[in-house]
């Protein structure tokens, strides 16, 4: 047998994972071993010469999983307003800008003045995130660099891979939330970037969970100096950065007002495009402006939920994959009301369909050659993919997202069906599966991912680390 590193964790049992956009794999009864450092050494069929010599060697410590189940990565949330998840699920019925000052900035304000609030906020927030699976989050925080501190230790000893963003804006509708200058801001985003990394600096690499974020806000709340002062940030300490670009009508017609250009000319003039960065919902660009994206290897956070509340129009995203735009899924809470990312996957579907209804409508009436030919739709195993492998990617997670020799455990189990009690587990009803069930099938993974819950997760690990 080919020598290894000693083996922390044995898996026999059927994977399923998204090596590329809109290819679901699955992997019937392999065998995956991880290392004591979370990476995993071996994946290949059961039945292998060499798996048999694993599986005899390791004996009765192969976790061997039930008929019905199967391991999927974890997913990732590429964008979530950690402190709006204090008043997830309200205030929906307002237009973006007057939703930011009569609910995220009260929020975010309150949360900045009370470390207590904040460190309650935050551990609740990590043992939701775990419930619903998701491994990796890219957050956006406050403007207090303590407390967002406490926001990523909180994500550090909850075992969540998260990327935090301290907020930087210099200017703000709510006079009380704002930075006092860009000097200022800047220097309170160097502060956390260095005290973000000092804080696990001790831990070994791979057991270094959070990595700081820079974070403009957005164009309105930002001074010019302030986003070039930033670009400059990025590249001399080498960290990313997030923000929101033309998520609606109102601001981007704002930003045009004011700086004259759209604000995907001033993210880019400032250095604030390129890879590593991510900009959540994208849904005023054009075609050019996504090309220049793809150009730039900047990713989207696709946000179908929010979008649908507080932008007037849906992301463009199969034109976005077309270009060769790394894209990923995020809930946006609290402007989306679901933490789950696959509510995200069901609404991104939903979304593309009735994009897709209307270009074929009117392609019925307009003259031949006038409208596109491709479908604007994509289909479960795409969103899927973009909640894995595809938001990992998108993250700048290049070993993540996927079953193979190198990357990190990152993995949830789930659960489809009892062949002990003969019925579905959770929401998930089966009536074809009796004695000469032969194995998992596309069908009831495709049940699970328009149905399925919290009670389908029967377990969860990041870099190895089991959570539940």
């Amino acid at each position: 047998m080919t020598n290894v590193t000693p083996v922390a964790f044995a898996v026999r049992g059927t994977l399923v994972h998204c090596p590329a956009l809109g290819n679901v794999e699955v992997l019937k009864d392999h065998l995956l071993l991880v290392d004591d450092r979370g990476f995993i050494t071996y994946v290949s069929s059961a039945a292998s010469e060499s798996s048999l010599q694993y599986i005899n060697q390791l004996g009765s410590t192969v976790r061997t999983l039930p008929p019905g189940s199967f391991m999927l990565p974890t997913f990732c949330d590429l964008h979530l307003h950690a402190p709006q998840f204090m008043y997830q699920g309200t205030g929906l019925d307002l237009p973006l800008m007057q939703w930011l000052n009569e609910y995220a900035y009260k929020a975010e304000e309150s949360i900045d003045e009370h470390a207590d609030l904040a460190e309650k906020v935050y551990k609740r927030l990590a043992q939701r995130l775990i419930e619903v699976g998701t491994g990796a989050v890219l957050l956006f925080g406050t403007i207090k660099t303590d407390t967002n501190l406490i926001l990523a230790n909180a994500m550090q000893e909850a075992g969540v891979r998260a990327f935090v963003g301290k907020l930087s804006m210099d200017k703000s509708s709510r006079p009380t939330y704002k930075e006092s200058g860009h000097e200022d801001s800047l220097r309170s985003a160097q502060d956390f970037i260095e005290r973000c990394r000092n804080s696990v600096a001790s831990l070994d690499e791979h057991r270094r969970l959070i990595e700081p974020v820079i974070t403009p806000r957005f164009v309105p709340t930002c001074s010019d100096e302030l986003l070039e002062n930033l670009g400059g940030l990025s590249k001399s300490s080498s960290t990313r950065v997030q923000s929101h670009l033309a998520e609606s009508y109102e601001a981007a017609e704002w930003v045009k007002a004011e700086r004259g250009i759209d604000d995907i000319r001033v993210f880019q003039k400032n250095n604030l495009l390129g890879k590593g960065t991510v900009q959540a919902h994208c849904t005023f660009l054009t075609s050019e402006e996504l090309e220049l994206l793809a150009t730039n290897h900047t990713a989207v956070a696709h946000c179908p939920l929010s979008n649908a509340y507080f932008s007037e129009k849906p992301f463009p995203l199969r034109e976005a994959l077309d270009k060769g735009v790394p894209v990923g899924l995020g809930s946006d809470v609290a402007g989306g009301y679901s933490i789950d990312i696959m509510s995200s996957m069901r609404h991104a579907v939903a979304t593309s369909r009735m994009r897709e209804g209307t270009r074929a409508l009117e392609a019925k009436t307009a003259p031949v050659g006038d409208s596109e030919t491709n479908s604007l739709a994509i289909e479960w195993k795409e969103a899927l993919f973009l909640s894995t492998r595809g938001g990992a990617l998108a993250l700048g997670l290049e070993n993540s997202g996927e079953f193979k020799v190198g990357a990190s455990f990152d993995a949830q189990h789930i659960s489809l069906y009892d062949f002990g009690g003969l019925t579905g587990v959770g929401p998930l009803d089966f009536f074809d599966l009796g004695p000469n069930y032969t194995g998992l099938t596309m069908d009831m993974i495709e049940k699970w991912w328009c149905m399925g819950d919290v009670r389908n997760r029967a377990g969860m690990w990041v870099q190895g680390n089991k959570l539940i």
